[in-house]
Formats: structure tokens, C-alpha cells, sequence
């Protein structure tokens, strides 16, 4: 395997890769075609050189993900609103177009970011803390209930997973995130990036966003059977403070093993490896093709097959 650099993620009926500062995103319309929409995203950590430092990175990486994360799902959902039945617009909805005109999209996924964000604190880091202090009569070691918290987390995690990829838009969604995978294992592998070669890749890549959640879940049980604070509401703020301290350390884990084929490093990231055999499918053929419409918008991947591989490459 050699490092490529390039990411993405799934979208509503599509992908976007990134390559350093430009991105793509490919998408197929409801007509079968596939619509390429190319842009650039300037990271916060090169905008602010102190935010690049290794272990605090990690946090600042997260946030770009987001940011970029929601423009490219709203610009991937504006190519199917013409196919929904047209309705009037709300009195709210026509109330908030006035205050906010132009405006609105951009306050609304400030929105969403911020909900998420809340509800995610609350569910994976708060939830498990109040579930484990009813246990607090039964385990009197403070270790051992920071351990059982981290365990409770991991569940809560795997059964939101669980529930969610039940649902048809989410499935086809894991599906992309698999064909997004397969493509980036094709070229970093050196094989020609074809539907033939992408579908016999494999889906499991340790530079995923799953394996990040599931490190951070990981390292937060080691983190927090160390910090220990008196106090319901001191512990709530604990998590939520360590909250960039585990993400640091998690990103820089997860740079090494994308990076890495050192035995030791390949067995620490099978947990999330494993996890994302819940979080990706095996995409079909169509889905691969938008994969690879991404990737040649951003990357060259002849030249760096040439470079990295050899003129032999297959």
C-alpha cells in the first residue's frame, strides 16, 4: 500500500474525494447522469499555522470534515429537490427567507452543525455517564466505573449504527461509502482505476471516519479511567473538555496507521475496520462509476501510479 493523500465521503446519491485543497463531488441525477461539481476548501489548520501542531490538529481536522461534510450533502440533496412535489411554502418557511434571505442556507447548516454536535455529547458522553452512575453502588472503583462507561458507549454506538442502517436512504449511503473505500484501496494497492479493479478492492480503510469514532471511544476509556473528578455535573464537564485532548491523540493515531504497515499498528486498527463493516456496503457497478467520476476530478492517479508503482502497474 502507498499513501495517496486523498479522502472523501458518501453524499445523497454520490461522493465527494478530496486532494489537498480541492474537492469533488459527483452525484447521479435522478436522469442517470453523473453531475461533477468541483471546489476548494482551505483547511482551518492552514489558515493558522498553531492549529496544525501534532495532537491538536486532530480536533481542528474533525471540524473541517464537518464544515465540509455539510456543504457537499446540501449541494448533493439541490439535485433532487426539482423531483419533489412543489408545495407552498409555510408561513415559518416564508418568515425565515425574509429575516435571513441569502443568508438562510448558510445560518441552517450552522444549525444542523450545532445540533449534532449537542446531540452527540449528550447521547455518547453524557447518556453512558448517567447509565454507569446507577451501577456506582455495585463497583466501588472509580476505574473500573470509567471502564464500564467506555463499554456502555461503545454499545450505544454500535446500536445506532444497528438502527440507522435499516433505513433505504442510509443503506445506499453505506453503499457509496464502500464504493468511496474500494476506490481509494485500488490506487493506493497500484492497480488502474476501473469498475473491474474497484470492485475487487477491498471496502475496509483505516483512514475512515468510522475508525476515528471508534478510536476516540477507545482512547476515551483509557483517558478518563486516569482523570477522575468528584461530582456528577464535574464529571459531565470532564468529558465534554477532554473532548479535543482524546481527539488529538485519536488523529494521530489514525494519520500513523493510514500511513503504516506495521503489524502492530494494522491489529490496534482492526476495531475499526471491523466497524465498518456496518458503516459500508458492497456498492454496484453504477455507484463505482461515480466514485471514480471523484476521484479523476482531483486526482491523477496515472501519474501517481507511474511514480509510486513503476510503468509495470496492472
Amino acid at each position: 500500500m502507498k499513501y495517496s493523500g486523498i479522502g472523501g465521503q458518501a453524499v445523497i446519491e454520490g461522493i465527494m474525494m478530496k486532494n489537498k485543497d480541492d474537492y469533488a463531488t459527483a452525484v447521479r441525477k435522478s436522469n442517470g447522469e453523473i453531475e461533477v461539481v468541483k471546489g476548494t476548501y482551505v483547511s482551518i489548520t492552514e489558515k493558522v499555522k498553531l492549529f496544525s501542531l501534532p495532537f491538536v490538529r486532530g480536533i481542528f481536522n474533525f471540524v473541517d470534515s464537518m464544515i465540509l461534510g455539510m456543504r457537499t450533502l446540501t449541494l448533493s440533496a439541490s439535485f433532487f429537490e426539482d423531483d419533489e412535489t412543489e408545495e407552498e411554502p409555510s408561513k415559518f418557511e416564508l418568515w425565515l427567507d425574509q429575516v435571513f434571505g441569502e443568508k438562510l442556507e448558510k445560518y441552517l447548516m450552522s444549525a444542523v452543525m450545532v445540533f449534532s454536535v449537542v446531540a452527540a455529547v449528550l447521547i455518547f458522553m453524557v447518556l453512558p455517564l448517567g447509565i454507569s452512575r446507577l451501577l456506582k453502588p455495585l463497583v466501588p472503583s472509580d476505574a473500573l466505573m470509567a471502564f464500564i462507561e467506555g463499554i456502555l458507549r461503545l454499545v450505544i454506538f454500535i446500536l445506532y449504527i444497528k438502527l440507522v442502517s435499516n433505513m433505504e436512504d442510509i443503506r445506499r449511503t453505506f453503499m457509496y461509502h464502500g464504493a468511496e473505500h474500494k476506490c481509494i484501496n485500488c490506487i493506493e494497492h497500484g492497480m488502474e482505476l476501473n469498475v473491474e479493479n474497484v470492485r475487487a478492492s477491498s471496502r475496509q480503510h483505516k483512514r475512515c471516519g468510522t475508525s476515528f469514532l471508534i478510536i476516540v471511544m477507545l482512547i476515551s476509556i483509557i483517558v478518563l479511567m486516569l482523570v477522575r473528578v468528584d461530582g456528577f455535573l464535574m464529571r459531565i464537564a470532564s468529558r465534554i473538555l477532554l473532548i479535543p485532548v482524546i481527539a488529538g491523540i485519536s488523529y494521530e493515531f489514525l494519520r500513523l496507521a493510514g500511513r503504516s504497515d506495521n503489524c502492530v499498528i494494522n491489529f490496534l486498527s482492526k476495531p475499526g475496520l471491523w466497524m465498518q463493516g456496518m458503516t459500508t456496503r458492497e456498492p454496484d457497478d453504477s455507484m463505482i462509476e461515480v466514485a471514480i467520476a471523484a476521484v479523476e476530478a482531483v486526482f491523477d492517479w496515472r501519474s501517481y501510479l507511474a511514480e509510486n508503482f513503476g510503468e509495470g502497474h496492472t
